[in-house]
């Protein structure tokens, strides 16, 4: 699906196709183009109308790429990616959305499931500010909106650390090196996205391209620190979860200690037992148990059942069996 916004003598229309006129170098007008999952017709776009290079028209087509920006002539192409909070395989998942910046042009392409975009969509709908101030500025809205949505997850992210991180200080309950190495694994995957992400605004904020004026850059360098910070507390996140699967694995041995402490002391006390049992298995003369020769069998076997079923009944206490 293609959405079409221009402003125009100061008002902001939807339109339901674009003007060749607009791209012109003399127009005033400034637009933004957004392809939602666009069909090959509809990616068609790209290349018929906006004329970008078939190298970036690929990557913006085609799956999922990690983060980066580069120059073409006349324009910017950028990958950035947004975090997705539908995805339910894991606890961090994200989205690419591909943009091209212009003179007077913003083309937004994504799968249809960027809360940002939603967001500024609406914005436009409703301030014709959103896009007087053209599309570099536009592009900043955008960005900055998909990493104020990385907080959240990370918040979400952190949260889960602490619960697995109090079951493996208390050292019981279920085995927690699967979720723990889940984990681990959507760390690196957030760390990836947002080194990648944050090199990639880096180079906005430091002004390597024309397209961006001093006013922009200061902006884009305000989404840089949010995105530093961001690369520090994963890199933290990925420290204290080795931390956490060092202390449950060394949990699970001092329990598996002290199974081995009981079981033995278990042993040490059927030593007697087993010496009397053998004893008594003698075939010699030896004294009669109360109750006499024909009861004394069903003594030792009493015994011996006894101690079994007060054994069994310990060791599911304790969580053994």
């Amino acid at each position: 699906m293609i959405s079409i916004y221009v402003r125009r003598n100061n008002e902001v229309l939807r339109a339901s196709q674009i003007d060749p006129a607009w791209l012109d170098s003399t127009s005033d007008a400034t637009l933004w183009v957004d392809l939602s999952a666009p069909t090959a017709e509809e990616g068609g776009l790209l290349g018929d109308v906006f004329h970008f290079h078939p190298l970036s028209i690929e990557d913006a087509l085609s799956a999922i790429h990690h983060p980066k920006i580069e120059s073409y002539p006349g324009y910017l192409y950028l990958i950035l990616h947004g975090v997705d909070f539908r995805e339910k395989e894991h606890w961090f998942a994200t989205r690419d959305v591909d943009f091209f910046v212009g003179r007077n042009y913003l083309v937004t392409i994504h799968d249809g499931h960027s809360r940002s975009i939603a967001t500024v969509k609406g914005l436009c709908e409703q301030h014709e500010r959103a896009l007087s101030e053209g599309p570099v500025a536009l592009l900043h809205r955008i960005i900055d909106s998909m990493v104020d949505n990385y907080r959240p997850e990370i918040e979400s992210l952190e949260q889960h650390m602490d619960a697995l991180e109090n079951e493996a200080i208390l050292g019981r309950g279920r085995d927690l090196v699967r979720d723990i190495l889940e984990l681990k694994r959507d760390l690196a995957s957030f760390r990836r996205v947002v080194i990648a992400q944050r090199d990639a605004v880096g180079r906005l904020a430091r002004r390597e391209f024309s397209v961006i004026s001093d006013e922009m850059a200061y902006r884009f360098r305000d989404v840089y620190d949010q995105l530093v910070r961001l690369s520090d507390e994963a890199t933290l996140f990925q420290d204290r979860v080795t931390g956490i699967l060092e202390a449950h694995l060394s949990s699970i041995s001092n329990r598996l200690n002290m199974v081995m402490k009981v079981l033995t002391v278990m042993s040490t006390i059927f030593l007697p037992l087993t010496v009397l049992t053998g004893v008594w298995g003698m075939n010699v003369a030896l004294p009669v148990l109360p109750g006499g020769d024909t009861s004394q069998f069903w003594w030792v076997v009493g015994a011996m059942l006894t101690i079994s079923a007060a054994m069994l009944m310990l060791f599911r206490r304790n969580g053994w069996l």
